[in-house]
């Protein structure tokens, strides 16, 4: 009984064709010299056998694989969720294959799995917080990678950073705080120590202690619903209780807002004015309805992508080492305004 061959090859589609091996390779390379009647017969040979072209090989030969990785941490947390569906959306789209490393584990897993990108010569990194340690940067960039920074406070020459102005929406939350007759404000963070978070705390301190009002800090643990509980309990049994509570993402603040009002019985926004960060899907449900500032993942995963395509075709040669520019762009947080701040 003869079996059918597990992995058609270019050369038994040009048996079958009757033409060259390269022949082939032109027929399936987009502006390459071939006659329609070549390419037809081609064509009609690959369909037949169902051969499908090896895209890493061709990559590899031109140095250049098509894989761009995604360097993420928090992976399950819904704002970073929803960043990795824009990116692969968009690299897809743009004939990219994605790549994902979940660096939440200290073991060499993450060594191992970065080593073999490398391997498979990725074209690019996207790094997708401030969690991952900068050696997983500089790895990724000394081996010729193109570097995506989101949130970060690193600057590679040929990279390109994507950031947050902190001090607009650390000034709205203010202006928003201050219209509700807050007096005793407090900043519930975790304790991740990214440079977005960090930022976003310094600035709205930095902003409550220049217009007079003094700001209670609490961090704990990552940035998750059960930190949000923990930070809630800590700050509302002090013998100052905060009446606004600006907390470092929507997952914290949603925590922090059912503990106040399951264990403390206080009301939101009556007794307590609670602002958030994300805008997660979460912000918007009727138990929480919490103002919040909106990250604007979706352009960031577009801009991305559109900086990889447009510095891939300008390049004739990357290496680390060259007097390169490095691009940033910066974004606003546009304010949601919902029920969890008086008048708001």
């Amino acid at each position: 009984m003869q079996h059918e061959k597990a992995v058609v090859s270019a050369q038994d589609v040009a048996d079958r064709a009757g033409v060259s091996r390269s022949a082939v390779s032109r027929a399936f390379t987009p502006g390459a010299s071939v006659s329609p009647a070549t390419r037809e017969r081609v064509m009609k040979a690959a369909a037949e056998l169902g051969y499908h072209v090896n895209h890493l090989a061709r990559g590899l030969v031109r140095n250049r694989s098509s894989i761009v990785c995604l360097i993420v941490s928090e992976i399950a947390t819904p704002y970073r969720a929803s960043l990795v569906r824009w990116l692969t959306q968009f690299l897809q789209e743009a004939g990219k294959v994605a790549m994902l490393i979940n660096t939440d584990r200290s073991d060499n897993s993450v060594s191992a799995a970065l080593q073999q990108a490398i391997n498979f010569r990725a074209d690019a990194s996207i790094i997708l917080s401030g969690m991952p340690d900068r050696t997983i940067t500089r790895q990724c960039y000394k081996h010729g990678q193109r570097i995506i920074l989101i949130n970060r406070d690193e600057a590679l020459p040929g990279s390109l950073s994507i950031n947050l102005d902190a001090e607009s929406a650390a000034e709205t939350a203010l202006m928003a705080f201050q219209r509700a007759g807050c007096r005793h404000l407090a900043f519930a963070n975790s304790l991740a120590g990214t440079p977005s978070l960090l930022k976003r705390e310094a600035t709205f301190i930095a902003l409550a202690e220049r217009a007079g009002l003094s700001v209670t800090v609490e961090r704990f643990g990552t940035t998750s619903y059960e930190s949000g509980q923990i930070l809630a309990h800590r700050l509302l049994t002090r013998h100052q209780r905060p009446d606004g509570v600006f907390c470092v993402t929507d997952l914290v603040a949603c925590g922090f807002m059912d503990e106040a009002r399951h264990r403390f019985a206080l009301r939101v926004p009556e007794d307590l004015c609670l602002i958030g960060f994300d805008n997660i899907a979460q912000a918007g449900w009727s138990s929480y309805h919490l103002t919040t500032f909106a990250q604007p993942v979706e352009q960031f995963a577009h801009d991305a992508v559109k900086w990889l395509m447009k510095t891939e075709e300008d390049d004739t040669g990357f290496t680390p080492q060259g007097e390169q520019q490095h691009d940033s762009l910066l974004y606003q947080a546009d304010v949601v305004w919902r029920g969890s701040v008086r008048g708001g």
